[in-house]
């Protein structure tokens, strides 16, 4: 695998505007040595009080320079400004989450004794210095998500960004360094492939999160796995959109319209896959087509014209398999514009794929029990959503879905308390919520006898 180049390149124009150096060998084990020394004061001679305070103030700066952020994130991977500054508002609701909720979440656990002899409880601590290996697609709210519990629990931050965020990944550092943390609780690298392996195996690393590709996060898995480190791993979502009824028609498909949308249809649990029962279908797919294919003249770019490509091509394999394709326009450079696929096989390579970009396939089903089957028939299991008037179902449906999230009648209804993470290829291990400041915390049982 050929290592990045970091590098800010405008997907709108495709100008290279700035260039950074790759880390030396010698500048990555100084990251880790300062992360390694970092946690020997950060986590013993602080407590959950005094870090959370410090993270409020993270929380705070994201606040202050939400336009100065936004601008670098629209300038790295092209997202609409106004998505841009909703995504550090969202970042800085993380932080202020853990700031607010850390000694609740990190309270001593007691637990009652059979024989009632002594006492016992379960305290929550850090293990150490912790990996990230983060994407291009939300800059700053995948940063916050694995920084934040884990600051707050006491564990330091090694951070690799992705290689077209190298100017974000700087100013998300200068933020934690200006809140007042010490040196090396956090650090950014541009790291190379074969550092970040050298580093998974190194002993002061005790734990990874990777969010990303599949088969990057398959080769970080192993790596982790030889070494004996704790991962937490995100990858791909192939998500189902399921309509099995609905009394306001209109509404649904704008849901569908915005879940397929977000972030120019790059984000790994947006709707992907529209599953719709077959006395709803006709309708649903004439609405929802008009609407998606309105946005054609005003989508964003795509974040680089190789992701464009990419796409592209899985879009013209989806149509040599025999599937039908509905769009208004034709890829320009990282623009690519809105697209429906109607009539991929369940059983061609296509329908097994994710779709990183404005494109959605739209299915016919005749049953519940036909949609569940649908939706599960991926090797994805990340979000879902279900649309149905009637409750019982919904939570029928819900228990039945093999993913890790399920969104019922609502669409962009996440939120900072609320666990994110998958089942099958699309990884384990959750962030955000209670769960996500368990993953990287040693859960020490202290057992006290009784005289």
């Amino acid at each position: 695998m050929t290592d990045p180049t970091y590098a800010v390149t405008d997907p709108a124009t495709g100008e290279t505007l700035r260039t950074y150096p790759a880390a030396t060998d010698q500048q990555m084990d100084a990251a880790l040595g300062a992360a390694w020394q970092a946690h020997r004061e950060w986590s013993r001679r602080s407590t959950v009080a005094q870090r959370a305070e410090l993270i409020r103030g993270v929380a705070s700066l994201h606040t202050r320079r939400r336009d100065e952020l936004a601008e670098i994130i629209h300038r790295e991977m092209g997202k609409p400004f106004e998505e841009c500054v909703g995504e550090i508002d969202f970042s800085a609701a993380i932080y202020e989450y853990y700031a607010d909720h850390a000694e609740r979440l990190l309270a001593d656990q007691p637990i009652e004794l059979l024989d009632g002899d002594g006492s016992a409880l379960v305290r929550r601590e850090s293990i150490g210095v912790l990996l990230g290996v983060m994407p291009w697609n939300f800059p700053y709210y995948q940063v916050a998500r694995f920084a934040g519990p884990n600051l707050v629990l006491g564990n330091t931050i090694v951070l690799k960004h992705a290689p077209q965020c190298p100017e974000s990944a700087a100013a998300i550092e200068r933020i934690f360094a200006d809140a007042g943390l010490p040196a090396g609780a956090y650090v950014n690298v541009y790291a190379t492939h074969e550092q970040i392996a050298d580093a998974i195996a190194d002993p002061r690393v005790r734990g990874v999160s990777f969010t990303g590709s599949e088969r990057a996060g398959a080769q970080i898995a192993e790596t982790a796995g030889r070494h004996l480190k704790k991962v937490v791993l995100e990858m791909g979502g192939s998500d189902p959109f399921i309509v099995l009824s609905t009394d306001d028609l209109d509404a649904t498909v704008d849901a569908a319209v915005q879940a397929r949308l977000d972030n120019t249809g790059q984000a790994c649990n947006g709707a992907k896959r529209m599953i719709v029962v077959d006395d709803l279908y006709e309708e649903f797919l004439a609405a929802f087509t008009e609407r998606l294919l309105a946005h054609t003249d005003g989508v964003a770019p795509l974040s680089s014209v190789a992701a464009a490509e990419r796409l592209e091509q899985q879009v013209a394999d989806a149509v040599a398999d025999g599937a039908t394709l509905v769009r208004t326009g034709t890829r320009s450079g990282a623009f690519f514009p809105p697209a429906v696929l109607t009539g991929v096989a369940p059983e061609s390579a296509s329908a097994a794929q994710e779709l990183f970009g404005p494109v959605a396939t739209v299915y016919r089903v005749d049953s519940e029990d036909e949609a569940v089957d649908l939706a599960n028939a991926t090797p994805y299991g990340l979000g879902s959503y279900v649309f149905t008037s009637d409750p019982i179902q919904a939570m029928r449906v819900a228990d039945r879905l093999e993913a890790g999230m399920v969104f019922v009648n609502g669409v962009g209804i996440e939120g900072v308390e609320l666990p994110f993470g998958g089942v099958k290829r699309s990884g384990f291990g959750r962030e955000l919520g209670n769960l996500g400041i368990e993953e990287f915390a040693n859960k020490k049982l202290i057992r006290i006898a009784g005289a």
